[in-house]
């Protein structure tokens, strides 16, 4: 039965285009499932966030301290962890595909493809491993014996689009393209692995050099995944979400309600005078050009670079919505945005740059530790802040024409 199954899913020609419909169904399953199930989590931050102001005006506690804690940290955490069914459904969807044996057919797959840039297919496996966290993916380049091999596959591996992302294309996409919602992120992920084959092929092709390893892997005949292994997978994934949203989402959201609650003359309640409208604001010449010119985007991407998943949280504090998640979060934060003027082409473009733009610090770290050096990391952070820039600047400037 596997070696029938083969013949179909590990085809030289159709093998790809199966591969990539099947993440196209997984997408679709995240968005779809994961939204309905979302709806529970978003009625029951609603009843916690009326709940939180109720008392905190019960117990007369100041402006400052009720701003912080229901603007703050609730906008912020809240508001991410309200994106939990989705990362769920995803990692749930990678561990069936991984435990049934179908993962390894996808390196085997793409080893022609990845011969061709100069690499091996073993190196595909630090890319897919990506698509959840770069984090062990890039440490996964370990496996490479051929230290130019390594280096290619370190230096593409943060294009692949990780977890953390799924809240910014959620909710981006749920907002501007809602009856392609699916799509238009899975594109994210298609991008994301093109433009990481192609740097890779530019690289090789300057250096002139083959990869000398040879890929040698097991495909393991196809089985019903484990439900032992399947959870133990999803856990891990969902445990670092929540990990994240407790200590990183946690403090970056007190920052940035800071960076817009305090200025030059103390606590004020009017943000376009704030530390943070001022730093956005020194960015936005530079970020006009990609449909991003506005200093409220600006500070969410600088965010960002502490986690992709503070993203969102920021632009949840920023735009003064309690709840992001929610329909009624996300048409007030649309509204705040179409008019200003940002449209589709703005947030396709939006997306695209947190597709490419600067790793998180995370990886940032892990990148120096498994090279040995801060100029390549450095390099790696610099050379993806240019391509995200460049490729969203074509994305708008494409967009706005059509």
């Amino acid at each position: 039965m596997t070696d029938k199954i083969d013949k179909i899913l590990t085809h030289k020609i159709f093998g790809l285009p199966i591969f990539l419909a099947i993440m196209a169904l997984v997408f679709v399953l995240t968005f779809t499932v994961g939204s309905a199930i979302s709806k529970i989590f978003v009625s029951g931050l609603d009843v916690f966030s009326s709940w939180v102001l109720n008392f905190l005006n019960t117990i007369k506690m100041g402006e400052v301290m009720t701003s912080l804690i229901t603007k703050g940290i609730i906008a912020g955490v809240g508001g991410i962890l309200t994106f939990l069914p989705n990362i769920f459904i995803l990692f749930l969807a990678l561990a069936f595909l991984e435990d049934s044996g179908y993962m390894s057919r996808v390196a085997y797959i793409m080893n022609g493809i990845m011969e061709k840039i100069g690499l091996s297919g073993k190196a595909f496996i630090p890319m897919v491993l990506g698509f959840g966290c770069t984090v062990p993916a890039i440490m996964a380049s370990r496996t490479l014996e051929n230290p130019k091999d390594r280096l290619k596959t370190i230096f593409i591996t943060p294009f692949m689009s990780c977890s953390a992302k799924i809240p910014i294309y959620v909710l981006f996409a749920g907002m501007f393209f809602p009856k392609t919602a699916a799509l238009v992120a899975f594109s994210m992920y298609v991008t994301g692995l093109v433009l990481g084959i192609l740097t890779a092929l530019i690289m090789s092709k300057a250096d002139r050099s083959k990869s000398s390893d040879v890929l040698l892997i097991e495909l393991p005949e196809y089985k019903t995944p484990n439900a032992r292994t399947v959870i133990i997978y999803v856990w891990d994934k969902v445990r670092d979400f929540l990990t994240r949203a407790g200590t990183t989402i946690f403090v970056a959201s007190i920052i940035i309600w800071i960076l817009l609650n305090f200025g030059t003359g103390g606590f004020s309640g009017n943000i376009s005078e704030s530390f943070g409208a001022k730093i956005g604001e020194a960015l936005v010449p530079i970020l006009k050009p990609a449909g991003l010119g506005y200093w409220q985007l600006a500070v969410a991407l600088i965010s960002g670079l502490a986690a992709k998943e503070v993203v969102v949280a920021s632009l949840s504090v920023l735009y003064g919505v309690t709840n992001i998640g929610s329909s009624a979060g996300r048409e007030s934060m649309l509204a705040s945005l179409v008019a200003v003027g940002f449209g589709t082409a703005n947030a396709f473009a939006f997306m695209v740059f947190s597709l490419l733009y600067i790793p998180c610090a995370a990886a940032l770290v892990t990148i120096k530790k498994e090279t040995q050096s801060a100029k390549f990391m450095i390099f790696v952070a610099l050379f993806q802040v240019v391509l995200a820039w460049l490729m969203a600047t074509l994305v708008y400037q494409i967009g706005r024409l059509l």
